[in-house]
């Protein structure tokens, strides 16, 4: 007897519906075809203990699976449900007329329970538009799963629970989750305050800059002067996720199992800080069955790389296009998967080798040519496409005694969201920009048109620093960012010159 269960594939940050056919005829063995990978071609083992320790079996009959379409790749272990359930069905041990309403998938342990899957969002979603009335998976993903309108999804813990819904009537009970209540909910205040940060007060204009436009940062100093501390608050003063965003964000974290049990829409921007050893495919993504890297995971967040001249020369410069175009792709012999990846980048890193400016006070001194040599380990590209370059110096003893609270994150975020909202009502005509980072050169002439005064000192800047047409396009950019700061409707040459201020490292002489 031929039955048909529905299951999903997850390439990229979307799903594939597959179609999981199950022949029981005469005969003896066990073929399982469709390029499964050898996670699913254990799962008799797992499916065998879980159907006997709940009172059923695998027929001794001739049982034939194939998994169509038969030319795609399929792996993980979230196929043991489906082929659980087509196995008892097509071998008449349970009744299942409405198999081809539902999407069944989840992993069995050998006592029948359910372990939790990976991409249990991107599949919500296809099931919706493929018009399944149901979605059957684990308990620990039915919250994340649930945030799909217009789905019915059924959270389980065992197998015996589908057994008897199919087989007896005893619905399983639909998780509701209402999406918007959610997220507003849990849009609570990160625990890293700008108010906590003594000092430092040209470096959080900076920040607040960098969050107003969507710029990367790095910042230069020595150790102990709090490069971290600042990058681990940058993410307080972004404004707030929309509830699209939350939903791309949440995809992506959902296909990796990067989502915390009974977790439904991520709320907070990430910030990821992936340690200086990193690869370059776990930092873009990749591997022989491609999935996400650090930079798609801090995806509509910040990513944090401390440090910056320690990290391999090839994983930085795999970075230069991703920061251009917003997004990554991977390319293999019979696919190409993309993945968002719009992050601000904060980068920080010590001036030298030793760690302290070339000065004879510094606990450990550099020559000039050891400091050069250090820092030109970050590529002159790269460096192009960092926005802001800024010193940290470290902050003085009566500062760090005072005990007044800064500005609080709360005050910044509210300028950063009024700055934000003045972009978008400029972008809003264009399609895949919404804020001053993005802008292209074409974008640029348009929106960042200087008067004959603020021509001159961009001129003279340009001649005396040596700097690109990346970076002249950097300063327009930021100097942008600055006059919807202070809400002008013009660029004036006063942000002209602080924009210039924050290319410390196209400078010359910066190290003494």
């Amino acid at each position: 007897m031929l039955k048909k269960v529905f299951g999903s594939a997850v390439f990229g940050v979307e799903a594939t519906t597959i179609t999981v056919e199950v022949n029981v005829d005469k005969g003896i063995g066990y073929h399982l075809v469709g390029l499964p990978d050898n996670a699913i071609k254990e799962s008799n083992y797992r499916i065998a203990a879980a159907l006997q320790n709940n009172g059923y079996r695998i027929p001794g009959k001739k049982i034939t699976i194939n998994m169509a379409p038969a030319d795609l790749r399929k792996e993980g272990s979230a196929y043991d449900l489906t082929l659980a359930v087509g196995i008892l069905a097509a071998s008449d041990q349970i009744k299942a007329d409405n198999l081809e309403d539902y999407l069944i998938m989840g992993e069995l342990s050998l006592d029948g329970s359910l372990q939790p899957i990976k991409g249990a969002l991107p599949i919500a979603v296809k099931a919706r538009e493929e018009g399944f009335k149901g979605f059957i998976l684990p308990n620990q993903n039915a919250k994340e799963a649930a945030i799909v309108n217009d789905l019915k999804v059924y959270g389980v813990d065992n197998i015996t629970e589908v057994i008897n819904h199919f087989d007896k009537g005893e619905l399983i009970e639909e998780v509701v989750v209402n999406t918007r209540e959610e997220f507003y909910k849990n849009l609570d205040f990160p625990e890293f305050d700008f108010a906590d940060v003594k000092g430092q007060e040209s470096i959080k204009r900076c920040m607040e800059i960098a969050a107003a436009g969507g710029h990367n940062i790095i910042l230069i100093g020595p150790p102990g002067s709090g490069k971290t501390m600042l990058a681990k608050r940058l993410p307080s003063i972004l404004p707030p996720m929309t509830l699209h965003e939350a939903l791309e964000t949440t995809k992506i974290h959902s296909v990796v199992g990067g989502l915390s049990a009974n977790t439904g829409l991520m709320s907070q921007r990430p910030f990821r800080s992936p340690h200086h050893t990193i690869s370059d495919v776990a930092l873009v993504g990749g591997g022989a069955y491609p999935q996400p890297g650090e930079i798609s995971l801090s995806h509509n967040g910040v990513l944090f790389l401390d440090e910056l001249p320690e990290f391999k020369r090839s994983v930085l410069e795999v970075m230069r296009q991703p920061l251009e175009d917003r997004e990554v792709t991977i390319s293999r012999a019979k696919f190409t998967v993309t993945y968002p990846s719009s992050f601000m980048l904060v980068a920080s890193m010590n001036p030298s080798p030793g760690g302290y400016f070339n000065d004879p006070d510094a606990p450990v001194t550099s020559s000039p040519a050891e400091m050069q040599r250090y820092l030109s380990k970050i590529s002159g590209p790269l460096l192009d496409r960092i926005d802001i370059h800024i010193e940290v110096t470290p902050v003085p003893f009566e500062k760090l005694s005072d005990d007044r609270k800064g500005e609080s994150s709360v005050q910044i975020r509210e300028r950063v969201t009024k700055a934000r909202d003045i972009q978008t009502k400029r972008f809003k005509e264009l399609e895949n920009i919404h804020y001053n980072a993005q802008m292209n050169t074409k974008q640029i002439r348009t929106y960042c048109k200087l008067d004959d005064a603020s021509l001159q000192l961009l001129k003279s800047a340009m001649e005396r620093l040596n700097l690109s047409a990346r970076a002249y396009d950097r300063i327009l950019k930021v100097a942008r960012t600055i006059a919807d700061l202070e809400n002008s409707e013009n660029v004036a040459g006063t942000y002209i010159s602080e924009a210039i201020q924050y290319r410390s490292l196209d400078r010359e002489g910066w190290l003494g």
